[in-house]
């Protein structure tokens, strides 16, 4: 029997690397499957390469550097699996490497930054500034300040070290894009970035400030966790043996805002969106997908469901999420029609058989992500005299998952969450509430309500509560 070459840029007939202009950081499926993929597809591709860094872990990097920085997109649609082989990558690292991060930021021909470190990556205190008394905060400016740096954890601590070697290098202005979901997440990036130099060099802040612009975007694109049948397949459609595939759906955007003084490729020519205003998109996206996701993957998985197309099969699941909608689309300042057509269009994606998105991998990290894809139009709602049972019904799913409903807990804040969702559901509820925004806390009707939704709930699912411990196993990351 023939054995399946293996993938690399010898066995694929592509061209050698281009040179290094992109340094990311997060690589993982849905950067492959998205910013990667916009960049293969700019006509001015080759001239775009990108060096990508890891979270802590090794084994991708390794993995992907055997085979070139190569790896097989596989786009999968209701009518099958279609294939190609992205090439943009041409440095893969582990994200400790901090020497290779810095070498790279402080050459001039470098001129974007890209991130995807999901929400809970970006080391922020409940003001949405840097949370300076983290542990790993700490320690990384410590380490920072000996000037010798061997291990930087957080994401803010990684982009100063490489800021401070580009400005004494005199390599010039570049663009930072972060694509991770958060409101104004270019904002986001700057005020962690200023904060973290401002503690190390009050200098450094006022160059990053003249030289450094941080983009806001918004993205969007179904990318679960590789399967190993995934494997098979990709070999079955190239001929190659690819030990890293990445499995996607055929839907994909990416809408920007920001400057690039050092230039960018023509992702506007792959299909990307440049506009001057990304609120309208980010808050559709954030409430209507997102939102929706969120609301499914607490209230679904407490009814037995495994994945978002499952839970779509549910006629309650269904409702309830049609519930969400309705009352989150009128908050919307994009036209009706559109979001009346990027509604069905969810509707497609969300049943697309084909695409296994686990509940579990989406409900990961709720204390991040409740507060930006359901508290604001709960507040506008509120802000009117209304009770939106859609959001209060995704709020009361979430107080219930911490209490052991559904998926697995796992939380950047999961050990503080259990203490606080303990006890009388009454009592949990508003301390909930409480962590969430202490002026909703002090909303008697919004408790009431959400204390009556979580006990409707329970009566709903079809699953056994078992109580969670604090640890649990880690899931998959999904991205969307």
């Amino acid at each position: 029997m023939t054995k399946t070459p293996a993938l690399s840029r010898a066995a694929a007939g592509v061209a050698p690397a281009a040179p290094v202009r992109i340094v990311h950081l997060g690589l993982g499926n849905f950067f492959r499957a998205h910013q990667a993929w916009y960049t293969a597809h700019a006509p001015d591709a080759d001239r775009w390469g990108i060096a990508a860094f890891t979270g802590r872990s090794t084994q991708l990097a390794k993995t992907l550097d055997c085979q070139d920085g190569l790896y097989t997109l596989i786009t999968r649609g209701r009518d099958g699996d279609a294939a190609e082989i992205v090439q943009t990558l041409s440095r893969t690292h582990a994200g400790p490497d901090i020497a290779e991060l810095v070498g790279y930021l402080a050459d001039p021909r470098v001129a974007v930054i890209t991130l995807t470190v999901t929400e809970a990556g970006y080391a922020r205190g409940p003001e949405g500034r840097l949370e300076q008394s983290r542990p790993d905060v700490v320690a990384d400016l410590a380490a920072l300040r000996t000037g010798n740096p061997i291990e930087l954890r957080t994401i803010p601590a990684r982009l100063v070290a490489g800021l401070s070697a580009r400005r004494a290098a005199g390599a010039g202005p570049l663009a930072v894009v972060p694509c991770d979901n958060l409101p104004d997440n270019g904002h986001v990036v700057a005020s962690v970035v200023g904060d973290f130099a401002d503690l190390l060099d009050p200098s450094l802040r006022l160059w990053i400030e003249g030289n450094v612009s941080f983009v806001t975007t918004m993205v969007d694109r179904i990318t679960p966790a590789t399967a190993d049948g995934d494997l098979i397949v990709a070999a079955r459609l190239t001929g190659l043996a690819d030990a890293a595939p990445v499995v996607t759906e055929p839907f994909s955007e990416w809408v920007l805002s920001g400057e690039f003084p050092g230039g960018r490729p023509a992702w506007d020519a792959a299909g990307a969106r440049f506009v001057p205003d990304v609120v309208p998109f980010e808050e559709r996206k954030l409430w209507l997908l997102n939102g929706g996701h969120s609301l499914l993957a607490y209230a679904g998985s407490a009814r037995g469901h495994g994945t978002v197309a499952e839970a779509m099969a549910d006629p309650v699941c269904r409702a309830w999420l049609d519930q969400w909608w309705d009352e989150a689309a009128p908050q919307l300042s994009l036209p009706a029609d559109e979001n009346a057509d990027y509604r069905n269009a969810l509707v497609t994606r969300f049943t697309n058989q084909a695409i296994r998105h686990l509940l579990a991998q989406i409900a990961a990290d709720g204390s991040q992500k409740i507060p930006v894809r359901i508290l604001p139009v709960l507040r506008r709602e509120r802000s009117v005299g209304r009770l939106p049972p859609g959001a209060i019904r995704a709020l009361s799913a979430w107080i219930n998952h911490l209490r052991g409903a559904g998926a697995p807990l796992k939380d950047v804040a999961a050990g503080h969450l259990l203490e606080l969702a303990d006890g009388p559901i009454e009592d949990a509820t508003r301390r909930v509430i409480a962590f969430l925004d202490a002026d909703l806390a002090g909303d008697e009707e919004l408790i009431t309500a959400t204390v009556e939704s979580a006990r409707d709930l329970h009566g709903s699912t079809s699953q056994a509560w078992t109580k969670l411990a604090t640890e649990v196993p880690p899931v998959p990351k999904t991205r969307s």
